[in-house]
């Protein structure tokens, strides 16, 4: 099908974009290079420079044969979302483009009304786009398993029976975010679940963990074909950033007791879930929510998986509890559903040590890369 990647440049939209082509699918990605741009302003550069878009897409197409139509602009205006719209007529649309990042959204204000006004804005012409231009169109949203915070009750997957005073009624699982970010992506569920009911939109909302990985089966060796690879602590997600902390011999930054505990997957995974989501789409009127994620883990037991692998690889890996600068349940109950992607077909990647190690195996070929100052900064909420 013809499918149109919003945030098409970012760490899950250029991966997804060679994974769709090498499933068949005709693909198109817009980006306007937001996260490029705010991880030079901030100082946090990732491991190693990323090809543009568009060398990206000649770089496919040399390697796979199969192209990848670029669009470059910002999609929180409205003529150039339509103009996007129109031209490439999507079947399909995977919403990536937001900024990405807890911490910095909760940098300062100015960081703030960025996320505020990017996320919700895309989001709001992304729905307005499809009714007018593609209104059998399907939309896969990028949510975050964030959104739930972490209550001392079962996560069910985006819905819950609720019964009171002998009656019932279904409802979206309460949600209570723990960072600006992570409520922008509970307004996107709301906004989305509106418009659903209005206008009978047909969309699938991912609510997704933690991804960790770098490498991809399209990649396949070619270093200019990966994705971003951040370590610092306002872009970069938690096992990363300890695999980069690891090789540059930093002590793991463990926040505070280093039991939160959260649901992660392999980045080959997430694209998987969203293939697996493409090809059996939402019906039309239908918020469809699945929980992406393969396994759960405190951050305690990811610096202990570091550690060990690290230390037979020979890389003496320290860890370091510090303060915690985010205010967050250190010690919680944590379950969550997450049936539905597997009974569409995932076929999950485990976080095996051979995994591990091939990723610090990755992540040593660019260690003189790595800039120790931009490890931790302290961002505190």
């Amino acid at each position: 099908m013809k499918i149109l990647i919003l945030g098409g440049d970012g760490y899950l939209g250029w991966p997804t974009a060679m994974h769709l082509t090498a499933h068949g699918h005709d693909v198109a990605v817009v980006d306007n290079y937001l996260r490029r741009n705010l991880c030079r302003e901030e100082d946090a550069d990732p491991l190693f420079e990323v090809p543009n878009l568009h060398e990206r897409a000649r770089l496919w197409q040399a390697r796979s044969g199969h192209a990848v139509e670029v669009f470059i602009g910002d999609l929180r205006t409205w003529d150039f979302m339509a103009h996007v719209m129109r031209t490439f007529q999507p079947e399909a649309v995977v919403h990536y483009a937001e900024q990405p990042s807890a911490p910095y959204s909760m940098l300062n204000r100015q960081a703030a009304t960025l996320t505020i006004q990017n996320n919700l804005e895309v989001t709001a012409n992304l729905i307005f786009a499809v009714r007018e231009f593609a209104p059998d169109a399907h939309i896969v949203k990028l949510g975050t398993m964030g959104e739930y915070g972490t209550p001392n009750i079962d996560i069910e997957e985006g819905w819950i029976e609720i019964s009171h005073k002998g009656r019932e009624h279904r409802f979206l699982y309460p949600r209570q975010a723990s960072s600006l970010y992570h409520t922008t992506k509970i307004m996107d569920t709301d906004l989305l679940w509106f418009y659903v009911r209005m206008w009978e939109i047909r969309v699938t909302d991912l609510m997704q963990g933690p991804v960790y990985g770098l490498v991809t089966d399209e990649t396949d060796g070619d270093e200019k074909l990966y994705p971003f690879f951040n370590y610092d602590e306002l872009f970069g997600t938690v096992l990363n950033r300890f695999v980069a902390q690891a090789v540059a011999g930093h002590p793991l930054t463990v926040f505070g007791k280093g039991g939160q505990t959260r649901g992660y997957l392999d980045i080959r995974d997430t694209l998987q879930c969203v293939r697996l989501s493409l090809e059996s789409p939402a019906e039309a009127g239908e918020l469809r929510i699945f929980n992406q994620f393969v396994e759960t883990f405190s951050v305690n037991q990811l610096a202990e998986k570091v550690q060990r692998v690290g230390d037979q690889m020979g890389l003496n890996v320290q860890i370091r509890s510090v303060e915690n600068p985010r205010k967050e349940a250190e010690d919680h109950y944590y379950n969550p559903a997450h049936t539905g992607l597997l009974e569409l077909g995932l076929k999950p990647h485990y976080l095996t040590d051979d995994v591990l190690s091939q990723m610090v195996e990755t992540v040593i070929t660019y260690k003189e890369n790595i800039q120790t100052h931009r490890i931790f900064r302290g961002v505190k909420w």
